[in-house]
């Protein structure tokens, strides 16, 4: 069993920054891809960015130039460092790591972006 723990969410100003975290535990074998996913009230669940073990980078077209994902393979973690923070990047933030075709997700961590 996998368990991920996201960290670093809160409420931010217009033109912030964030640093999200995600820490997986358990038995880890082979994680893949590490990523995080957002979800509006409202809204389904969408893609920000994934990271595969090799260091290859995706990003969805709107948080590109902005948010930038990172990940340290011993440690099995991976961090979103999220700047000029926008109110539509409001949002609950889910970690997701994939290992042998599984995914395992984080509980989510809010992340408000408002004056």
């Amino acid at each position: 069993q996998v368990q991920l723990v996201e960290s670093g969410g809160g409420l931010v100003q217009p033109g912030g920054s964030l640093r999200l975290s995600c820490a997986a535990s358990g038995i880890i074998l082979s994680i893949s891809h590490m990523g995080w996913y957002r979800q509006a009230p409202g809204n389904q669940r969408e893609l920000v960015a994934i990271i595969t073990s090799a260091g290859t980078t995706y990003y969805a077209d709107s948080v590109k130039g902005r948010f930038t994902i990172s990940r340290d393979n011993a440690a099995n973690s991976n961090y979103l460092q999220m700047n000029s923070l926008k109110p539509e990047d409001t949002a609950v933030y889910y970690c997701k790591a994939t290992m042998y075709n599984t995914d395992y997700w984080g509980q989510g961590t809010q992340v408000t972006v408002s004056s």
